[in-house]
């Protein structure tokens, strides 16, 4: 065994360096991934007003089409088609998907048409309170056991929405509709259980054909910007399916690289930015109300956050020890059988 001078790493003849720095550079590139993708989640409210003066419903049935063709041909790169067969003959999982890719729509629509309609903050409220919603999904539906940190936080949740209800003067509803929205997607996804870019083309095949025809009927209205602000503005458009695709791709490199307590972590880094958005770059007003249902919402994701990486951290502590007590059971068992054994030679 020798020490690196320069570092101090305690290098061994197994290469354990080598492997601890493998491990390292793994970790970094998926730490990166996690944040290139939740960071462009985060600021595509600064690539929705590009696109007018289409209509948000346009908006959204170009996402679809250019999405489905964006995946299609990164599938087809990759030669990944093996789970097609697999899907089509399963119509429980066909179902599910054609619910998520209404659900995702209702979605994506009402988030556009949030964006390009003033209400970035209010859409931003929608993905903090993502989680606390999937938990009550969770207890309603999968009949999950909730600790008492996690009551604690839905309940706070809750007081959130009524202070913010009382500020607005009415409901939160884009919020609402998008934490719903999202929470019932990722519940139907998980029950569907294939991989996030072949789930993004089923789901984008399922709504290829009625986008498609949404946009061929606002062209025989007139009503149809495409093609008509100029060849960059359609550049624009067509990017909607690189907008969606790209940080997919990124969560998915990031999901095989990090561990869920980090991931956990960084989902919170697209809704701050896009509350940062609402309020510094758009300039939507934040009266005293709303700092208090946010800060409330702040507080509930403070302490899920602080419940989860206890409870993962107390997991890892069982499991090691568990580990530790059959390493020593084992032990103990070859010295039992030891003598037993050289009796038997010695006979």
């Amino acid at each position: 065994m020798g020490r690196d001078r320069g570092s101090g790493t305690v290098t061994g003849s197994g290469g354990g360096t080598a492997e601890a720095g493998g491990a390292g550079d793994e970790s970094r590139a998926g730490l990166a991934y996690g944040v290139a993708a939740y960071a462009i989640w985060g600021l595509v409210p600064l690539y929705w007003p590009l696109l007018k003066p289409a209509s948000a419903g346009e908006i959204l049935a170009h996402r679809m089409v250019w999405s489905f063709a964006f995946v299609g041909l990164a599938l087809l790169t990759l030669r990944r088609w093996g789970w097609m067969k697999e899907l089509l003959a399963n119509p429980r999982k066909l179902g599910l998907l054609t619910i998520a890719a209404t659900v995702i729509t209702v979605n994506w629509g009402l988030y556009i048409w949030s964006v390009n309609n003033g209400h970035v903050v209010e859409a931003s409220l929608g993905y903090f309170i993502n989680p606390l919603v999937t938990i009550a999904l969770g207890v309603l539906v999968l009949k999950e056991r909730l600790r008492p940190a996690q009551w604690a936080a839905v309940g706070i949740g809750f007081a959130a929405v009524l202070v913010l209800a009382i500020g607005y003067g009415r409901p939160p509803w884009i919020s609402l509709v998008l934490a719903f929205s999202f929470a019932v997607y990722g519940l139907v996804k998980k029950q569907v259980n294939i991989g996030g870019l072949e789930s993004l083309a089923a789901e984008t095949a399922v709504l290829f054909l009625p986008a498609l025809g949404y946009l061929v009927f606002l062209g025989s209205r007139s009503e149809l910007a495409f093609g008509t602000e100029g060849a960059g503005h359609m550049a624009l458009l067509a990017s909607t399916g690189i907008v969606t695709a790209i940080p997919l791709i990124c969560f998915g490199a990031a999901a095989i690289r990090l561990p869920l307590s980090a991931l956990g972590l960084l989902q919170y880094l697209a809704p701050t930015f896009q509350f940062l958005l609402g309020v510094v770059y758009f300039h939507e007003a934040m009266p005293p109300e709303r700092w208090a249902g946010f800060s409330l919402v702040w507080l509930a994701l403070t302490l899920l956050t602080w419940d989860a990486l206890r409870t993962a951290r107390r997991s890892r502590a069982a499991v090691a020890h568990a580990a530790k007590e059959a390493a020593e059971r084992l032990a103990e068992e070859a010295a039992a059988a030891a003598p037993e054994a050289v009796r038997e030679q010695r006979a």
